[in-house]
């Protein structure tokens, strides 16, 4: 895919709510504005790369670029699931991930048990990806400067 791998930083803001409430699949959610800088002709569909809040430690991640067609969504939303638990909401915090992979098209489905299913496989997908060398060296080099550097 030619956008990839891509770059991104934005403050986290509150979603729909349905990640964690109704899918047990908190999402961290990028503002209009931030959706909005994505490359026009990047495809819709279930990504995977590195994701970082704040200053905190690099996590795998999944994340929905699309109009979720499951619940109809009528604007665009980009959707990141960082594969950690974290104690706390980190709503106006600064989230920065590195896209590197693709793992499907955006589809509807036929009952919430379905998506469910297929966000738990794309979540496995995403690990088993992410462990590849090619992926592997990606997270050092957005997240870290090299050792000996100062800035």
């Amino acid at each position: 895919m030619r956008h990839l791998p891509y770059f991104c930083r934005g403050e986290v803001v509150k979603g729909f709510g349905r990640g964690s409430r109704e899918l047990g699949v908190p999402t961290a959610n990028f503002s209009e504005q931030v959706v909005e800088s994505f490359p026009s002709d990047i495809p819709t569909g279930i990504y995977y790369g590195w994701a970082s809040v704040g200053n905190g430690d690099v996590h795998k991640m999944v994340l929905s670029i699309g109009w979720n067609p499951f619940y109809k969504n009528i604007k665009k939303s980009v959707e990141t699931h960082i594969i950690n638990t974290f104690k706390e909401d980190f709503y106006g915090e600064i989230l920065s991930i590195v896209i590197t992979g693709y793992i499907r098209s955006e589809k509807n489905f036929n009952s919430l048990e379905t998506l469910i299913s297929a966000i738990r496989e794309d979540i496995e997908e995403a690990k088993r990806q992410l462990d590849l060398p090619e992926h592997l060296k990606l997270k050092d080099n957005f997240f870290h400067l090299p050792k000996g550097k100062k800035h």
